[in-house]
């Protein structure tokens, strides 16, 4: 098992093949070799490596809209997919504007879409936020669908609720990105969990 978020030896950054943990990844070399592999098939290649450059050329300076937008010049991309929530749906307007100042078309779509109630997929009355109300269901997997008949060329997430987030993932057929998460608590901001996990929040988070 791995466990490199405890390591204190940090190899990996040293080029120190000497001081390898027992259970360090890089002992699995015929695993790290296959890995490299990949970055040579032309579509992995190309957007690692421009990826990559972005990295180095706003490093402490972009933020990460300004990155995304970045790598959708670089790339070529002219059509982008932004999979939103409701909770967030002015974020969501600002950024489809910054997207399409920046000369992107935008195709968007909302986490309620579909307008069917909570209960049509399994989820219990009882565990609705409202019980007895009508409440729309988020549609991850039928958000990932809509852009994939867009053939949108990199989809965006704009805080989808964990694990619907998940879903979305996996039904996209282009690459995403991430530019926030949900966190109803901490104003999207679950860092700030981990900040004060061991003080405030210390009997909140388990």
């Amino acid at each position: 098992m791995y466990t490199c978020a405890d390591c204190a030896v940090r190899a990996c950054g040293v080029r120190d093949p000497e001081s390898l943990p027992a259970n360090c990844p890089m002992r699995e070399t015929e695993l790290m070799e296959a890995a490299l592999g990949e970055y040579d098939i032309p579509e992995n290649r190309d957007f690692y490596i421009t990826a990559s450059e972005i990295e180095a050329l706003g490093y402490c300076q972009w933020p990460r809209v300004r990155e995304t937008v970045e790598l959708c010049r670089r790339m070529g991309y002219s059509k982008v997919g932004l999979a939103f929530c409701r909770g967030l749906s002015r974020e969501a307007k600002v950024l489809a504007g910054v997207l399409r100042r920046a000369g992107l078309n935008v195709v968007s779509v909302i986490c309620k879409t579909g307008g069917v109630d909570k209960t049509i997929c399994g989820i219990p009355e009882e565990h609705k936020v409202h019980p007895g109300n009508f409440e729309p269901m988020c549609n991850p997997i039928a958000q990932a669908m809509l852009l994939n008949r867009e053939h949108t060329e990199l989809n965006i997430v704009l805080g989808l609720c964990v694990g619907h987030d998940s879903m979305f993932y996996k039904y996209s057929e282009a690459l995403v990105t991430t530019i926030a998460v949900k966190d109803r608590v901490l104003a999207h901001n679950p860092l700030g969990a981990l900040y004060c996990a061991e003080g405030y929040f210390k009997d909140r988070i388990i």
